[in-house]
């Protein structure tokens, strides 16, 4: 198929500007408002009101499958992704078998070969088990196939083994992406060790559990020359050891979720779809992590979506799971509390959601020019809507942002020049 976008305002380095797209073999090309090149193209979708940016990736996804269909499969879990305005997604390695050989993780992309609905790049484990523990995984053998290598759900607990993990990745040319959690300091908590937990009889997880070990490996980073990626930051404390790496020339980057820039402990509620790891942490802890992706510390944002079934997220703080679901509320959750609100510029928004996330990880894409992979998100910035987790395409539900009403909504996700998402063929 050919296809013409018209008359939309497309995000380019100089920003926003009035341009017609023709997508052709997978591949975009720029022309100026109003080309001549219509009749070429076997659809034309005009896009005035709208605006095109490249499509959003997501480095820290969890898709379930294999072993785990009942919270999530690639199927249901791409395809939220596409209602998202996500064209690429990296699912974490905590799935069964875990990727630690070339033939566990053919199980995996296998399925993805036959069910994904988005570019979709997976993990390798950092260790054989995905337990932060054991002997390394083959990351010779994986990395040709990966997009990094992570242990997400379980921090790599000795310094010596997450030193060995480095060198040898970096040997490979791919990144090590961690879960930062110290366990023995976790005593049993599940939701922040402050105010709230204090107030309504909470068990606490503090925040030095984060912080020492971004602490450590942004030091070994540094020793090795490795490549290394945060997880989830949380805490102000993490970001401070960030900022200060970077200045010290560590080649370092880090991501936060959109939960942890729009919500703190204030907002708890004692319902599962508050829980999540790292939990929600104090207003100041917020604060500054807004000002960590203003500054450049934190370079993206990812969703961390997580979900699991009703009943693992029906039994309150202290019981549910953790994990919330975010590929489908996140443009407009973000757009409305960050950018709507003077706080985050459209432009800042999308390179933390398309151009950074794609820069750092070496995935194709991420910016409009000629020849470049037709992978495109068509955003309506006025449209308002409600948040329905009834209407998700993930068969997760829980979120803490039910009930919001937004603006901004992906009306049409296009993957490789081909439809992934369009709003009126629901």
């Amino acid at each position: 198929m050919t296809m013409l976008l018209k008359n939309a305002e497309v995000f380019t380095p100089e920003g926003f500007k009035p341009r017609d797209l023709f997508l052709s073999d997978g591949k975009v090309f720029v022309l100026s408002a109003g080309s001549s090149e219509t009749g070429k193209a076997s659809r034309i979708i005009d896009c005035k009101g709208k605006v095109i940016v490249p499509g959003f990736t997501d480095v820290h996804v969890h898709l379930r499958e294999p072993g785990f269909f009942y919270k999530e499969s690639i199927a249901t879990g791409t395809a939220a992704a596409a209602r998202g305005g996500y064209t690429c997604v990296c699912p974490m390695p905590n799935v069964q078998p875990a990727p630690s050989t070339i033939e566990a993780l053919q199980v995996q992309l296998d399925i993805i070969k036959k069910d994904a609905r988005v570019r979709t790049v997976p993990y390798g484990t950092i260790t054989q088990n995905q337990d932060g523990r054991s002997d390394l995984s083959d990351m010779e053998a994986l990395a040709p196939y990966v997009c990094a290598f992570s242990d997400d759900g379980k921090g790599v607990q000795s310094a010596d083994l997450m030193e060995e993990a480095m060198r040898k990745a970096k040997k490979t040319g791919r990144l090590i992406v961690a879960h930062c959690e110290d366990e023995s300091l976790l005593h049993g908590g599940y939701i922040h060790d402050g105010a709230y937990a204090a107030a309504h009889g909470h068990k606490g997880i503090c925040s030095k559990s984060e912080w020492i070990q971004v602490q450590r490996d942004t030091e070994l980073a540094e020793k090795t020359g490795a490549g290394y990626h945060v997880c989830h930051i949380s805490t102000k404390e993490s970001v401070s050891i960030l900022r200060e790496a970077k200045r010290r020339g560590a080649d370092v980057s880090g991501e936060t979720a959109p939960h942890y820039l729009v919500l703190c402990e204030d907002d708890l509620q004692e319902d599962g779809r508050f829980k999540m790891n790292p939990p929600l942490r104090s207003a100041a802890d917020r604060d500054a992590l807004i000002e960590g992706i203003l500054d450049g510390t934190i370079d993206m944002i990812a969703t961390d979506h997580a979900p699991h079934s009703a009943e693992e997220k029906a039994k309150g703080l202290a019981g549910s799971a953790f994990g919330i679901v975010g590929l489908e509320t996140a443009f407009p959750v973000l757009y409305t509390c960050l950018v709507r609100k003077g706080i985050l510029s459209l432009e800042k928004l999308i390179e933390l959601m398309a151009v950074n996330p794609r820069k750092r990880f070496g995935l194709e894409g991420g910016f409009i020019a000629d020849g470049q992979p037709a992978d495109l998100t068509v955003l309506d910035l006025a449209r308002r809507d409600r948040i329905d987790p009834d209407s998700f395409a993930s068969k997760g539900r829980a979120t803490p942002f039910a009930g919001w009403n937004v603006l901004g909504k992906t009306v049409l996700t296009i993957v490789k020049g081909e439809i992934a998402y369009e709003e009126t063929a629901e």
